[in-house]
């Protein structure tokens, strides 16, 4: 019971640094401020934590670590790439639109810092975008998808695209769903945007004086 309360005390306190990260910034924000929201004394933080930094990392470890092993989890219910691609953009836009606050502090304080930006990318976005290449991997052995595309080209791409869709959701700060976006960006990431009776870009005219 008391492990329990303890661990409850611990996610209390997680949920109000992101509530205060994403209202004040991570620079502005005060240990004090987050011990007030979490409804705990500002000594109990460093029973949990070392200080705001280490705040701000665990928060980051605990939501990847959630999110990726929650993917893997869906990604073994469908049987193809294209299909895994979708649900990997479901889960992605899922993740961010149910928590504005979360998005804010993912998609906006982590990037305020170099540091936190190298550790996170050296880490936890590393496994994601390691679990986005086998699955384009396996797609591009079965002829679903390209092959000769280079595969870390593929997976950036994806991710910039689901990066954008959160960073425009955020700051267009209207209440609509934003997993219902999945569906059109892996679309489009699949097909393209040119219609099915386009066979390529069409060659404009030279000018008159210049060359061909």
């Amino acid at each position: 019971m008391a492990r329990r309360r303890s661990d409850d005390k611990r996610e209390r306190i997680l949920q109000a640094a992101v509530k205060v990260f994403a209202k004040k910034g991570y620079f502005a924000a005060r240990v004090s401020e987050i011990a007030s929201k979490a409804a705990v004394a500002d000594g109990t933080i460093y029973l949990y934590f070392k200080g705001k930094e280490d705040l701000l990392v665990s928060l980051f470890d605990e939501v990847m670590k959630e999110h990726i092993e929650q993917a893997r989890a869906e990604l073994a219910l469908v049987p193809t790439a294209p299909e895994k691609l979708r649900v990997i953009a479901e889960h992605h836009l899922r993740a961010m639109g149910q928590n504005r606050d979360l998005a804010v502090v993912f998609q906006v304080e982590l990037r305020q810092s170099t540091k936190f930006m190298e550790r996170f990318t050296a880490s936890w976005l590393q496994d994601y975008f390691s679990l986005m290449s086998a699955v384009i991997e396996d797609g591009q052995k079965d002829g679903s998808l390209r092959p000769e595309l280079p595969r870390k080209v593929v997976v950036k791409a994806l991710f910039g695209a689901l990066d954008e869709m959160v960073t425009s959701w955020i700051l267009s700060r209207r209440d609509y769903d934003l997993d219902k976006l999945a569906a059109p960006v892996v679309d489009l990431f699949l097909r393209g945007a040119a219609s099915t009776g386009t066979r390529g870009p069409t060659r404009r005219p030279a000018l008159a004086g210049t060359a061909s």
